[in-house]
């Protein structure tokens, strides 16, 4: 795309590990027009993950940590389920209520929820830290083909 469109420019975490025209953290601003978004950084489901806030707080993009009903996994290199519930409950679930939330994807097509719906109904986050943490290192997912050969995995959870 930045062949083809003049002047744009790449973004992403500077905890991704990736490169990019600009690395994003806690604080930034990324304004359009007469708009901007807050960057909230969102890790436990990578070190990378990033929500995008409005400025006004109407509403929020919550990238793979926060999905509907759900959460990104943590079994995945960076993972971490502790880190992850503390970004959703400190970063995301502190905004207003009827704040609307965009997730990355969502398996079951749907496309918004609210940080109230969230808070109420999403049935990882409404349990204990201790309880979050047995469902996420209890999900038995199939393993990514190719997770080994994408980052090493040598960071260990919490400590890094």
């Amino acid at each position: 795309m930045k062949k083809h469109l003049s002047g744009l420019k790449s973004a992403i975490s500077k905890f991704s590990g990736a490169s990019a025209d600009i690395l994003l953290s806690e604080g930034d601003k990324i304004a359009f027009g007469k708009h901007h978004l807050s960057v909230r950084e969102t890790p436990g489901h990578t070190d990378g993950c990033l929500t995008f806030v409005l400025g006004d707080k109407s509403m929020a993009f919550t990238g793979d940590a926060l999905l509907i009903r759900g959460c990104g996994r943590t079994d995945f290199q960076q993972g971490c389920p502790e880190r992850l519930f503390n970004s959703v409950h400190q970063k995301i679930f502190s905004l207003p209520e009827q704040c609307l939330l965009y997730p990355a994807h969502d398996y079951q097509g749907q496309t918004v929820s609210t940080v109230g719906e969230e808070r109420k109904f999403n049935p990882r986050l409404t349990k204990s830290l201790k309880e979050f943490v047995d469902i996420m290192n209890n999900l038995n997912l199939p393993k990514p083909a190719k997770i080994d050969i994408a980052v090493p995995a040598n960071l260990v959870c919490g400590l890094h």
